[in-house]
């Protein structure tokens, strides 16, 4: 059985393409996944131009539609989640527990732009006879997906929509695994969110269920304050965009809290000017979490780590995806984290450039591609 189906695709050179893929039946450890939901973030945008071919989209919900003879966690008509930091189980890091570096299957730490030379069978997807790559291993901007076992863990929730679900396998797992998983946030302390877009507000949610007393969200833009309240922030600061490395917003957290720092500071930015500011937040001894990425070189004043300062940088939250979703999704259950909140607006496949220009725009705290 050949599947045809509809998708997005770039040529590598900044292009998007709408065009009809091929896909192969699975083989003993593939799933093939009805795609209904593919949420979208700037990485989605930034794989336009990674220089090859690819089936965009690393970030999605779906349905089961066939298994391969050796996978027995998910089913025909199970909804599913796809996890794009897919481990191979039996590395070093996977070992110690560190799944989200997988040194064999990360699309990040192995392969280093989003997808994994040899991670998948390449001649199982193609466009116009050609193999094909899906981004980040995935291709989630598609009507079908074909994926590793590993790379989709069952949704028992049964209230939770698609679009919904769709967003956790990315920024709702970064936010919250940097609070949870990294930093290990501690109920009755402080933190400081630097950055409020969908990062941001999961790393404020998930401070809030871990007790924090206080959170305090840091944005350059005002009309922020109601919702970062919604989520959970207990004060909001409206930075200056000409405050180098916040230095003066440092200074208001401290006002704050009594003339020290906070506990804990989480960068959400993704702005590398600011991959030091954190340090900037954190009383002594306190933790500073860059959560968004930054890979550039950037400059860093070491008077900021004075004293005893502990400086992080996990990679999507140390995300361990069938011990992690499943909290998320239990979490979301019991009413203790808003998801269908996040979600600003959804398109259908059609629209993918509008899609991506309102979140470049920054209309969006969260754009959602549906499939019918």
């Amino acid at each position: 059985m050949i599947i045809h189906c509809e998708a997005a695709l770039t040529d590598g050179h900044g292009n998007i393409v709408l065009d009809e893929i091929e896909i192969l039946e699975p083989a003993e450890d593939e799933v093939l996944v009805k795609i209904k939901a593919a949420s979208l973030c700037h990485t989605d945008h930034d794989s336009l131009s990674w220089g090859k071919p690819l089936v965009l989209g690393h970030e999605g919900s779906g349905i089961v539609v066939k298994t391969g003879s050796k996978v027995t966690h998910v089913k025909e008509g199970d909804a599913v989640i796809l996890n794009w930091a897919t481990p191979c189980g039996h590395c070093f890091q996977c070992l110690e527990g560190n799944q989200n570096i997988c040194e064999n299957n990360s699309p990040v730490v192995a392969g280093g732009n989003g997808y994994t030379p040899g991670h998948a069978t390449l001649n199982s997807t193609k466009w116009k006879g050609e193999p094909i790559i899906r981004s980040f291993n995935l291709g989630t901007l598609s009507e079908y997906t074909l994926v590793k076992s590993a790379a989709v863990v069952k949704n028992a929730s049964r209230k939770m929509s698609f679009p919904a679900a769709s967003i956790i396998s990315c920024g709702v797992m970064t936010g919250y695994g940097s609070v949870i998983n990294a930093a290990k946030v501690t109920a009755g302390s402080s933190v400081v969110v630097l950055g409020a877009g969908g990062v941001g507000l999961n790393v404020i949610q998930a401070a809030k269920i871990s007790g924090s007393a206080r959170i305090i969200v840091i944005d350059v833009n005002p009309d922020k304050a109601a919702m970062v309240k919604q989520f959970g922030a207990t004060d909001f600061i409206v930075a200056d965009k000409n405050d180098a490395g916040l230095l003066n917003a440092a200074q208001k957290v401290k006002d704050f809290l009594g003339g020290k720092g906070a506990d804990y500071a989480f960068e959400c930015t993704a702005i590398p000017q600011l991959g030091a500011a954190p340090l900037a937040m954190v009383r002594n001894a306190g933790t500073a979490v860059q959560v968004s990425g930054i890979e550039q070189e950037i400059t860093i004043d070491m008077r900021l780590f004075e004293w005893d300062k502990i400086y992080i940088n996990p990679l999507y939250g140390k995300c361990r995806p069938q011990i992690d979703f499943p909290k998320i999704i239990s979490q979301y259950d019991r009413g203790n984290l808003l998801l269908e909140e996040m979600i600003t607006r959804t398109y259908p496949l059609k629209d993918i450039e509008k899609a991506f220009d309102d979140m470049i725009k920054g209309r969006n705290a969260k754009g959602v591609i549906v499939f019918p």
